[in-house]
């Protein structure tokens, strides 16, 4: 049992016995630490201590009465409002915290600790900006080295050329200094170089386990890469050294969310807009996981719980345009007028409100005012993203010059064997997600979402080669050998198991990009099933001209360019049907409509599957559907969309000369 401490000399002592048995015993330290204030109340440093080891202790009401007394009282004592800072996070008052570790970090700016702290707290809130300006002044306070004060400043202030030069040429003298190795991975990360962010943090892990921050930041990569299963690993690991971090929480709600594990993801979502009631993005993950899951009436009252916090959040707007089945009452159609007058009003939000204003106009039957707000907010979007139509069309054409016939009779045997997987491709907004949702209600056949694997499978193979961009694909391709090819089936079918749980033979993989890549598909699991999703070209691009995608998808936002994209793809289809023919499925949308049961029939013959009843009744499949078209398959087969698109037929000339011969041929297959 802790002694009473002795008053003058024996203080200091007792303060060091203390500290000590705050390590090993937090209860004792409590008691250690009240004994020394009965000898000198008011002590700042042992009520400091008797904070700490309260919250170590668990007690954090006691622990939240003593630091904040000992802050008000010691105003200017960085470390009393850096430990009040960490006390209020761990009781989930994230705006308390932060405002704590603010003062923290402006009474002491080399507490490298209460940086990262701050950082914490703000990513937990949604400031994802101030959060890197944070995690970023953590890194500069981290270290003592005057070398790495200039990469840390320019990484703080966004000069990112200048900071990878400096830490490159420091990591080339220490190539152990884990912290210089993390700033160089927050480069990759910011340069969207994510492969490179892994492999440099794995390496800091690798030297020192411990770092949180590094592991955070992995985690957060390994998402960005589709790898949910590893990042799942690291979250996981946080938690257990930090249970009461919300910032983990939330991650790993996001990380579940992306292997289809909504029942978890939900309950911790829920937690997190508990903890953070006035947070608005906390709640906009929370309705996007709500919609997905089609509880549908929660996360319409979510995305209203958004906007009554942040009226100007334009994307919970346009989030409640995209459940499609929503109509905005006129009240909601004046507030985004309104908020569209604003001067100071985000380019993001900004195109958000456009886009969901054109949905709401449209429904009311304002057409041109409504095809007005879909070209504005189309343009604005347009201006921040880099896409190029020739580089498409470029890419189309090496396809057919590689992939002939010929090509593929020299490579019999390649690939792995399995048959279980069924690609759905295609463009966005083509029905793609209709026939997804008829497999998935097979008994034989998992629905999961649109998985990357293919995707990020291509880009590791150019990546891997060598080439300065993508021009070289799909030529390297011929050099793979068979062990290649079946190495590479293998690694897709163990990449995607997490997405299976339901344990039956075949799944879904409904990435509708992945049609430029059915070379590579066909030569790694040459037994898979290739299902065409195609819809009248009019029809399909304007559909897509009026969704604002939540990642990728760049050639949508002008009509130019989709339509050139509706073209490529037709000619690349094309092709395979003449190099691999009967090796593709198509399914035309429109007739799917006029004559459901023989299309379904015919869809589940190419599959090798018997026919269900159950495949006619969609609609009545509860699965989480992660596309635009969530609300809409929860419904019987939906007609009204086939030709909505004549309502803006005025203002589509453009789309008409992009599209070509393709737009008076269909529904002739090749288009031309």
């Amino acid at each position: 049992m802790a002694t009473a401490a002795e008053p003058t000399g024996t203080i200091d002592a007792a303060l060091a016995h203390a500290s000590r048995l705050l390590q090993s015993n937090p209860v004792l330290a409590v008691e250690q630490a009240g004994e020394i204030l009965k000898v000198a109340p008011n002590h700042p440093l042992a009520t400091l201590l008797l904070g700490l080891a309260q919250r170590s202790s668990g007690d954090f009401e006691a622990a939240l009465r003593t630091l904040t007394a000992l802050a008000d009282a010691q105003h200017l004592w960085a470390a009393a409002h850096y430990e009040l800072g960490l006390t209020l996070g761990a009781t989930n008052q994230q705006g308390a915290a932060a405002a704590a570790l603010q003062r923290a970090v402006a009474l002491r700016a080399d507490l490298p600790d209460a940086w990262r702290a701050l950082g914490d707290v703000l990513t937990e809130t949604g400031d994802l900006a101030a959060a890197d300006i944070a995690y970023a002044n953590h890194i500069r306070a981290s270290t003592r080295d005057p070398r790495l004060l200039a990469p840390a400043s320019a990484l703080v202030e966004n000069r990112i050329p200048e900071a990878e030069t400096l830490l490159r040429a420091h990591l080339r003298q220490y190539p152990t200094d884990v912290a210089a190795i993390r700033m160089l991975a927050e480069v990759g990360a910011r340069l969207g170089r994510y492969v490179d962010a892994e492999t440099l943090l794995l390496r800091c892990l690798e030297l020192a386990p411990s770092f949180l921050e590094a592991r955070h930041n992995l985690a957060v990569v390994l998402l960005r890469l589709n790898k949910p299963a590893a990042a799942l690993q690291q979250v996981e690991q946080l938690q257990t050294l930090e249970p009461h971090n919300v910032g983990y929480r939330n991650l790993k709600a996001i990380v579940l969310t992306k292997v289809g594990d909504y029942t978890e993801s939900l309950e911790l979502f829920a937690s997190v807009v508990a903890a953070n009631p006035t947070h608005a993005k906390s709640w906009m993950s929370y309705a996007h996981a709500l919609s997905t899951a089609g509880r549908e009436a929660e996360s319409v009252a979510a995305y209203h719980r958004c906007i009554a916090l942040t009226p100007s959040f334009g994307e919970a707007y346009w989030s409640l345009a995209n459940l499609k089945t929503f109509r905005f009452g006129a009240s909601e159609v004046a507030a985004m007028r309104t908020q569209l007058a604003r001067t100071d009003l985000t380019a993001e939000s900004r195109f958000h409100f456009h886009f969901a204003l054109g949905k709401a106009l449209e429904d009311s039957q304002d057409f041109q005012q409504s095809f007005a707000h879909y070209a504005l907010g189309n343009r604005l979007r347009r201006e921040q993203i880099s896409y190029s139509a020739d580089r498409t069309a470029a890419q189309v054409r090496r396809s057919r010059a590689l992939f002939t016939a010929e090509f593929f009779q020299a490579r019999p045997h390649y690939g792995a064997a399995a048959a279980d997987p069924i690609f759905v491709v295609g463009l966005p907004r083509s029905g793609s997600t209709l026939v997804e949702q008829i497999l998935a209600s097979h008994s034989a056949v998992e629905g999961t979402m649109e998985l990357h694997d293919i995707l990020g499978m291509a880009g590791k193979i150019i990546g891997a080669r060598g080439a300065a961009d993508d021009v070289k694909y799909p030529a390297m391709l011929a050099e793979l050998s068979a062990k290649d090819c079946r190495q590479l089936g293998e690694q897709y079918l163990e990449s995607t198991r997490i997405q299976r749980r339901r344990g039956t033979p075949f799944f879904i993989d409904k990435m509708p990009n992945n049609f430029l890549h059915l070379g590579l598909i066909h030569l790694i699991l040459p037994n898979a099933r290739i299902v065409d999703a195609r819809r009248h070209p009019m029809g399909c691009c304007f559909s897509g001209f009026k969704q604002h995608f939540a990642r990728g998808q760049h050639f949508s936002y002008s009509l130019d360019d989709i339509g050139r994209y509706y073209r490529n793809y037709v000619e690349l289809m094309s092709h395979f049907d003449l190099a691999l023919p009967g090796r593709v499925h198509r399914v035309f949308y429109e007739r799917m409509i006029d004559d459901t049961e023989a299309e379904v029939r015919a869809l589940l013959a190419y599959c090798g599957l018997p026919f269900e009843a159950g495949c006619l009744k969609f609609y009545e499949n509860e699965r989480a559907v992660r596309t635009a078209s969530a609300q809409q398959v929860r419904k019987p087969i939906f007609r009204e969309g086939v030709n909505q698109w004549r309502n803006f037929e005025p203002w589509l000339d453009s789309l008409k000369t992009a599209l070509g011969p393709v737009l008076t041929a269909y529904p002739n297959a090749s288009g031309f």
